[in-house]
Parts: structure tokens; C-alpha cells; sequence
């Protein structure tokens, strides 16, 4: 009868663990107004996560970019997380590039994606 008690405490356990939400990424596009001006900002937001602490990063063409990235402080409200994240390229750079990925990685969760193809994005 032993075990009757040790999995009840292994299952009392794992209730009293905070649940985790992933962040729901969105990724947006620079304005045409922004690429007139011959340059291009992308915006990766982050939205409804918990425990704080997501990490950040940038890919263009599968290759990370650190530059020209400025991420915000986290937010909380009603427990959960938002944090956003701004990759600013050049025109020619957004122009040229096959792929822009905003990757979000929360703990030790299966990081979050979302990719935009420039050619793809009307002007």
C-alpha cells in the first residue's frame, strides 16, 4: 500500500508546479512609408507566456543577427508575460534577404518561430 501514498505525492507535486504558456509570437512587416525611407524595421512581439525570461534572437537567411536589434523590457500583467523585439535591416538588406525569423525560447520549452519571406510581402 505503499506506493498508494508515494504517487499521490508525486501527483501533489506536480500541481503546485506553475503551468507554463508558451508566447504566441507575431512577427510584422516593415511599413512601405518605413522602406521609402530606405530602411526596414520588423517587429517580433511576444505575447501571454509565463514564467518570465524568454529569450530573443533573430535569423535572416538561417544565419543569427545581432545588430540593428533592440528588445524590450518583459511586461506582466495578470501573470503573464509580453516582451517585444525590433530587427531594423536596410532596405537593400530587407530587399535581398530569402528569410527574417524571430525566435522566441521560454526555459526550457521548445522555442517558438514565425518567419516572414520579404519577396512574399507586398511593397
Amino acid at each position: 500500500k505503499h506506493y498508494r501514498i508515494y504517487t499521490r505525492h508525486v501527483k501533489t507535486q506536480t500541481l503546485s508546479r506553475k503551468p507554463q504558456y508558451y508566447p504566441t509570437v507575431s512577427l510584422l512587416p516593415p511599413s512601405s512609408e518605413q522602406l521609402s525611407g530606405g530602411s526596414a524595421s520588423l517587429a517580433c512581439l511576444l505575447t501571454g507566456y509565463s514564467p518570465q525570461g524568454v529569450l530573443v534572437s533573430w535569423e535572416v537567411d538561417g544565419l543569427e543577427v545581432s545588430q540593428g536589434v533592440v528588445t524590450s523590457p518583459e511586461e506582466e500583467k495578470e501573470g503573464l508575460y509580453r516582451r517585444s523585439s525590433i530587427l531594423t535591416l536596410s532596405k537593400a538588406g530587407w530587399e535581398k534577404a530569402g528569410s527574417v525569423t524571430c525566435e522566441a525560447t521560454l526555459k526550457d520549452q521548445t522555442p517558438v518561430t514565425q518567419t516572414l519571406e520579404p519577396h512574399h510581402c507586398s511593397q
